[in-house]
């Protein structure tokens, strides 16, 4: 798989060819919106896993439904009408923007963010037909000034502004409290509605072995494996952090979209200046962001220079992947188990407006432990590890 190949745009386009299961599931989905879009009132989820093809999958939906409202026979229910795909990503929204400039039934006002959609609608009075969201885990669950949400839950005002909602869900990617999205969180909101829900299971982006997969699992679960031998992925440990980036610059030389990220445990702050992500003889700024560019963070030459965020590679595939474990994740030997300190977490913004939440402290070490998992599983071809803490480092050595 050469670079041209791995492009998240030719990962997402809706010529993409799908799997089977994956042909099914689009199939399934189109006839349920072709049969509820008159009455309305009904919610189709599908869940999965990272790197399990959701995107993928409902972008191709999206294609679908909007090659029928543009170019369909009257006698459809999906002719003539009026639909949206949200995502409360803007790196992602790049993406879904730049595939649409080479599709031929979709254009770029159909993708939105969802403030804007709902903030629209209100104030329009309109009602969409049939709107689809991509990392519905991201969704908001707490009104957000700062972002213009006035409102309690995104997902809530979504189903007041749609007749058929399509959503794309995994618990496992929850990063905040103010997204505190459950499985019991989301039946709750979706308590009225006529829901049908589907659960894709086939690991499509990593070519790695089961036994790497569970390893990735329990560590997640705070229990550090020996770390396995797969011919098929690279994973490795490594004890110096300027060795693993050296590494990964190679192959990011050889094969393309191969990154630098880590754990949020390095100062960080979004006031326009460069941040540095400091390990040893290892010493690199943090992404910097840029709104501006058309390429998302992933996709960009130039971030090879740079340490990505959880929030800056999620939903994306890179060939290789080198992730630094920074200080508020640690090893305790004698108890055996992985130990998340969130006082050495420096996302700020994560742990904001807990006000409401019967275990916050839980939640806290969930979606620390989401992060760790949303940064395992971006890569194709191989995971590069090195751990600030000198007992998990020890550990993932094999002592």
């Amino acid at each position: 798989m050469d670079e041209q190949t791995n492009q998240a745009l030719q990962k997402l386009s809706p010529e993409r060819a799908l799997s089977a299961e994956q042909q099914a599931l689009c199939r399934t989905v189109v006839r349920f919106c072709q049969e509820h879009v008159v009455h309305g009132n009904a919610v189709f989820v599908i869940e999965g896993d990272a790197g399990t093809g959701k995107s993928i999958v409902i972008n191709k939906i999206f294609n679908e439904i909007q090659k029928i409202s543009r170019e369909g026979t009257e006698s459809d229910p999906l002719s003539g009408t009026k639909n949206y795909l949200l995502v409360n990503h803007p790196e992602m929204m790049k993406l879904y923007r730049n595939i649409s400039e080479n599709s031929s039934y979709v254009k770029k006002k159909d993708y939105e963010r969802p403030t804007t959609f709902i903030n629209t609608m209100h104030k329009t009075g309109q009602i969409a037909d049939i709107v689809l969201v991509d990392e519905a885990h991201l969704l908001l669950t707490k009104s957000d000034k700062y972002n213009r949400f006035a409102q309690d839950n995104h997902l809530e005002e979504i189903l007041k502004c749609a007749k058929v909602v399509v959503l794309v869900f995994d618990d496992k990617q929850v990063l905040k409290f103010k997204s505190h999205w459950t499985k019991s969180a989301l039946a709750s909101v979706l308590a009225q509605k006529e829901v049908q829900t589907y659960q894709l299971t086939n690991q499509f982006r990593m070519h790695a072995s089961a036994e790497t997969c569970l390893w990735i699992e329990e560590f997640c679960r705070k229990n550090v494996l020996p770390l396995p031998k797969d011919p098929s992925f690279d994973i490795r440990f490594f004890e110096d952090a300027q060795a693993m980036y050296d590494l990964v610059r190679r192959k990011n030389a050889e094969c393309g979209l191969s990154r630098m990220v880590a754990t949020y445990d390095y100062p960080y702050r979004l006031d326009g200046r460069e941040h540095f992500v400091t390990e040893g003889r290892f010493h690199l700024r943090w992404d910097m962001a840029k709104p501006e560019a058309r390429l998302p963070w992933a996709e960009r030459a130039d971030t090879i220079d740079e340490v990505g965020s959880v929030y800056t590679v999620q939903g994306f595939d890179l060939n290789y992947v080198g992730l630094l474990l920074g200080p508020s994740v640690r090893y305790d030997a004698a108890a055996r188990t992985l130990v998340l300190d969130p006082t050495r977490y420096e996302d700020g913004a994560a742990f904001a407006g807990r006000n409401g939440l019967a275990q916050p402290e839980q939640t806290m070490e969930r979606i620390m432990l989401n992060a760790i998992n949303v940064l395992m599983t971006r890569a194709v071809r191989g995971l590069y590890i090195y751990a600030h803490d000198p007992a998990l480092r020890a550990r993932l050595g094999g002592e």
